[in-house]
């Protein structure tokens, strides 16, 4: 079939799957750039079980895209895979619920006692270093009547349940039940804290909420970056992404777009920059743009413009952006380096967490910094216009898919590729 005749097949059926069969988990918009005051971040619950008839309309959904068709001929997903609420329950399961997922960075939990708490669909989880020093992750939830152990971040020497008073270690452990005096049949061994697979990777927290793998905590390094970064584990490694950054501060922004929206924005090659972000493409050579593809991550990289010694410049000499499946970008560009997080809130809402780390020797000069987060909010600002009207068009009747530009588009297609093999396996 050519191109043109399968695009207007697609946009024939432009929605495959009926909306009835899962409910929307689409959370409540807010207004568009506002930041978040709280720390955790949380994302919507996973879907219900899916019938035989149902799955057989899923499966058509995914097939709309061939992964088999090269970058020069291909279309890219439907319009569906961005905006209808069924697909995106049935993604979230698949894609967020399974492996290993950033959710937070090392020095949230330094020392000894420290903690944070997140939210991953229903899945309410803590992390923390216990007495000893060793990472531990748990189901952020008492074993005596559900209620929520802790809250935010900090320092706790153990978790006290402030619904009726159950304490337990750091290390999981059940320590005081409260008023269970003649209570039959109870060990309190057997009421300990739930606990998830957790992990670090430089300056990164990872937790791994997969039911099919058994909880580990303190999990083997070298088997996460397997798994987690595989083959560019090193390469990411040696373009200065390590723990010896101080982190400055964290913006969290919420966007009408769906979360590959964004994803995707990341993953162009540079090919939006010089119409989007003029302030951006004046401190780069776009004409070095180049990217690298491995088994879950793509880098794209860039050198930097040159400029006068007297000039502002929080590029340097190059810029190092690279995406890790599903939703992890790290960038890395002169003294700074900040990484984003995009959390789906529903099918066209996400939340974009920033986090920002910065080189030790200028972490007294207030002026350099707040010039550099003021480019970067610049950035962020042309790119979430840039996000909300491509939804806009996502969800107009006059499109269903696109194509690639295929010498710069490549990591888009590689992030769609994963996507399709994660949601094929039905």
């Amino acid at each position: 079939m050519a191109i043109g005749q399968a695009l207007a097949a697609l946009c024939s059926s432009k929605t495959l799957i009926p909306r009835s069969f899962l409910s929307s988990s689409s959370a409540s918009a807010r207004p568009r750039g506002v930041r978040l005051a709280c720390s955790s971040w949380s994302l919507p619950s996973p879907s219900p079980e899916i019938g035989i008839s149902d799955t057989h309309a899923l499966r058509r959904t995914v097939e709309a895209f061939d992964p088999r068709i090269p970058l020069a001929e291909a279309l890219t997903p439907p319009s569906s895979w961005y905006t209808d609420p069924s697909f995106f329950a049935f993604e979230f399961e698949r894609v967020f619920l399974r492996g290993w997922q950033a959710v937070g960075y090392t020095e949230q939990i330094k020392n000894p006692h420290d903690f944070f708490t997140g939210r991953l669909g229903n899945v309410e989880f803590v992390i923390c270093r216990d007495a000893n020093g060793d990472l531990r992750a748990f189901h952020n939830v008492c074993r005596h009547h559900a209620s929520l152990l802790a809250s935010g971040s900090g320092q706790k020497s153990c978790f006290v349940c402030p619904y009726h008073g159950w304490t337990y270690g750091l290390d999981g452990a059940l320590l005081k039940a409260t008023r269970i005096t003649g209570i039959k049949n109870f060990n309190k061994d057997e009421f300990g804290l739930m606990p998830l697979s957790v992990a670090t990777w430089g300056p990164f927290v990872l937790i791994n909420l997969d039911k099919d793998t058994v909880p580990q905590q303190n999990f083997a390094n070298d088997l996460v970056h397997n798994e987690w970064l595989g083959s560019a584990s090193d390469i990411i490694s040696n373009d200065g992404i390590d723990s010896s950054l101080k982190h400055v501060c964290r913006r969290e922004y919420t966007i009408r777009c769906n979360w590959k929206v964004f994803c995707d924005n990341y993953l162009d090659g540079g090919y939006h920059v010089p119409y989007a972000h003029g302030g951006l493409a004046s401190g780069l050579k776009l004409d070095s743009y180049s990217t690298l593809i491995f088994e879950k991550v793509s880098i794209q990289r860039c050198e930097g413009a040159s400029v006068d010694e007297d000039d502002f410049d929080r590029l340097g000499s190059k810029a190092v952006y690279a995406f890790i499946y599903p939703n992890f970008m790290i960038n890395r560009y002169g003294p700074w380096l900040d990484t984003n997080l995009v959390i789906p809130l529903g099918s066209t809402n996400c939340q974009v967490i920033f986090d920002y780390f910065l080189d030790h020797s200028l972490l007294d000069d207030k002026v350099f910094i707040e010039r550099s987060l003021k480019e970067s909010e610049r950035v962020q600002v042309e790119d979430i216009a840039l996000c909300e009207g491509v939804q806009r068009g996502l969800e107009s009747p006059a499109y269903c898919s696109g194509r690639y530009a295929p010498s710069v588009e490549m990591a888009m297609h590689h992030f769609h590729c994963l996507l399709h093999a994660c949601l094929n396996d039905l």
